[in-house]
């Protein structure tokens, strides 16, 4: 997998050039290494007119604020065109843009953004407060109630223990008064009579009136309360509504400008394919608005350099440059493939009329073994040793039949259920869980998900390590345009948590042991690359670092509760490099 021999060649000559400092008189590839991170370059072998073969190079959009750099092929853009409307775009661009800080700077903005947090803080405070005062209330009312409930009821009133009447009164003219009187009248029974004295049945129905009516004052309070609230949002709200809504009104204003700019710049590009054909770069996306950044990749400009000059293309290779994106996904050094989202509706047209090779098929390598390495089984289930390079479940094309699932229902004929509990990479190698039944798989597979399962796996890591222990916090996702590789992304991605600890520190490198808490699809292979990470991916891994014989990563211990009886179980292989 990966360039042509002759791409490599050429690449490595590029990479050679970049790693002595040097990219163009005036530039020095420690630019690359700053916080604005790497860039893509690209290198294209072409056989010129006389037969002899030559080397294009290219970078991605621009380099150092600059389109063209001596010794790279220029962009794809018409010069003229361009100079048309890039001076326009960028004033009113920047302009808008300014209005735009102006105004979230401004002190009106921030007057009422701080009103209106201070008047949401305090009604917060105030809320629980009386949240918290009226559950008080409600319990000792609970307690009054139950103890009045409790007294032995006399059906004949006693005269010396009858409360006097309460004074005649207009309810809804004194509400306080009267709702005060028979709070005194209820204490007062409360102290004069002990608490196994008999009532009459009027002096326990006065008294629990008297607590439904503390009960609805409570009530009306919050009602009080809840009124008043309203009505100091009602001054404040709209006003800062109406101000952040302005902010979001010049932010869609400028985008929608933008956008429209943004298809003058496209109407620039006019892209060649091999036969001569030439088509606006918008019409080759099918409709859609082409993505920022259309035309400006390494491999467009270096295909259509060769087109407009008369050069045979004959191979192409990709790599990155510099600090990894703050997705990750990027090792310097490492080729990569054209990306989908811009070059995938570019490339097949630029290629027209040319001899291309098919795509390489991914076929796995031969399995070290054809048998299955037992660590353990039993009635219920089977521990495995898998070995790197076997799949664990089949893939979709037929050459992808072998792996650990499919040998599993051949040695257990009668077994029943999806018999695997989790799954490793192919490149992983070590200890895997098999169920031999339903009802076993389901225990396992609530454990696995309730996060009850112990995993340590062990990997040597390309570079060293800083510090000894620690825990990565990276949330990931699929890298849409290129699968199945993951990238870090804080909004997107799932939360992905590992614990680490070095084990030794060798030569150039470092074994380190991983503890996953969540089970990430490549989650150790880009907690590891990742420069939020550990900073270095792992030895001879082809999608986050560098290809080698083997992945360095494997499942070294596994323990879990056995489904059967109760027991926890502990299983061991150590790493094979």
């Amino acid at each position: 997998m990966g360039p042509h021999a002759l791409a490599r060649r050429a690449a490595a000559s590029l990479q050679a050039t970049l790693r002595e400092g040097f990219i163009a008189p005036g530039l020095v590839s420690d630019s690359l290494q700053g916080p604005d991170g790497g860039k893509m370059f690209g290198v294209l072998v072409v056989r010129q007119a006389d037969g002899t073969f030559g080397v294009l190079r290219a970078f991605s959009a621009m380099l150092a604020g600059r389109w063209d750099v001596p010794g790279f092929v220029p962009p794809v853009f018409d010069r003229d065109a361009r100079a048309r409307v890039e001076p326009v775009a960028d004033a009113t661009v920047k302009a808008l843009l300014a209005r735009a800080e102006a105004w979230s700077a401004s002190e009106e903005l921030r007057r009422l953004r701080e009103e209106d947090d201070a008047r949401q803080a305090r009604e917060a405070t105030e809320r629980e407060a009386m949240r918290q005062r009226h559950e008080t209330r409600r319990r000792q009312r609970h307690e009054r109630r139950a103890a009045i409930l409790a007294r032995p009821v006399q059906t004949e009133p006693r005269a010396a223990e009858t409360l006097p009447p309460l004074p005649s009164t207009d309810a809804e003219a004194a509400p306080e008064r009267t709702k005060t009187e028979r709070v005194q009248a209820l204490h007062t029974l409360d102290q004069e009579k002990p608490t196994a004295s008999v009532l009459t049945e009027s002096e326990r129905a006065r008294a629990l009136h008297a607590l439904d009516q503390e009960s609805r004052g409570d009530k009306a309070e919050k009602r009080r309360w809840d009124a008043a609230q309203e009505e100091a949002r009602r001054q404040l709200a709209p006003a800062r509504a109406k101000a952040e809504r302005r902010v979001r009104a010049l932010d869609r204003l400028r985008r929608i400008v933008s956008r429209g700019f943004m298809k003058q710049f496209h109407g620039t590009y006019a892209i060649t394919n091999a036969r001569g054909e030439t088509r606006p770069l918008r019409s080759l996306y099918g409709g859609a608005e082409p993505p920022s950044g259309a035309g400006d990749c390494a491999g467009a400009k270096l295909l259509s350099y060769a087109f407009a000059h008369g050069l045979q293309p004959v191979a192409l290779a990709e790599f990155w440059w510099g600090t990894p994106p703050a997705s990750g996904g990027r090792i310097q050094g490492a080729f990569y493939p054209a990306c989908r989202d811009k070059c995938g509706p570019l490339l097949p047209f630029m290629l027209e009329g040319l001899e291309v090779s098919a795509p390489r098929v991914f076929v796995p390598p031969p399995a070290p073994t054809p048998e299955l390495s037992i660590v353990f089984e039993d009635a219920w289930l089977v521990v495995i040793d898998k070995p790197c390079g076997l799949l664990s479940v089949p893939g979709r094309d037929a050459s992808l039949l072998d792996s650990v699932l499919t040998r599993l229902r051949a040695r257990y004929p009668h077994a029943t259920g999806p018999l695997l509990a989790h799954r490793l990479d192919l490149d992983t190698s070590g200890l895997l869980v098999a169920a031999l039944d339903s009802r076993t798989h389901a225990s396992l597979q609530r454990q696995f998900l309730h996060r009850d399962v112990a995993k340590r796996y062990v990997a040597l890591i390309d570079g060293p390590v800083q510090g000894d222990t620690g825990t990565i916090t990276l949330p990931l996702r699929v890298d849409l345009d290129d699968r199945p590789r993951q990238i870090v992304d804080p909004v997107h991605g799932k939360p992905a948590v590992t614990d680490w600890e070095v084990l030794r520190r060798e030569a150039g490198h470092t074994r380190v042991a991983f503890h996953p808490r969540t089970g990430r699809t490549h989650q150790l292979r880009v907690h590891a690359a990742h420069p939020l990470g550990l900073g270095s991916p792992i030895v001879g891994d082809p999608l986050y670092g560098h290809a080698g014989l083997r992945l360095h990563l494997h499942a070294e211990t596994l323990s879990f509760v056995h489904p059967a009886t109760g027991q926890r179980v502990s299983f061991t292989r150590a790493a094979p490099f």
